[in-house]
């Protein structure tokens, strides 16, 4: 099965944090990871404010993002995902953003891997439950 991969998990293959080892496990599982392409947009922005403070992490955030794209078999344009993303966000009352991940895995008929606790509890609420786990509860 494939997995949409959002930027809660994705920065775990490059910092250590919490479920760092499960994120791990996941990318070498052999199964497709996609996201839309702005994954690396909220990665790059979370590797930010994780080494701000901390010159000992900078390289590693550095070789990180130049490796994300290649951890991905697909980095979906986010412009065709945009109105279905949309929708969901009305529907579920919550951030554009979060729901482009939904979104591409509602149409690749997909798992959205996430650690996103508050769009998980709204996600597990609609018809879109089956398209989302929390990286915790992944099983490989």
């Amino acid at each position: 099965m494939t997995h949409v991969i959002d930027a809660s998990v994705a920065v775990r293959w490059t910092i250590e944090m919490p479920l760092s080892e499960k994120a791990e496990l996941l990318l070498h599982r052999g199964r497709p990871l996609i996201a839309p392409d702005f994954v690396i947009v909220e990665v790059t922005n979370v590797l930010l404010m994780n080494i701000r403070d901390r010159a000992d992490r900078v390289q590693r955030a550095l070789d990180g993002l130049e490796f994300l794209p290649r951890w991905f078999a697909h980095l979906e344009p986010a412009i065709w995902l945009r109105h279905r993303a949309m929708t969901y966000a009305i529907e579920l009352e919550h951030s554009a953003y979060d729901c482009f991940y939904l979104a591409l895995a509602v149409r690749e008929n997909a798992r959205m891997v996430t650690t996103d606790e508050k769009f998980i509890r709204k996600v597990e609420e609609s018809d879109y439950r089956k398209h989302i786990v929390h990286l915790a509860e992944w099983q490989p």
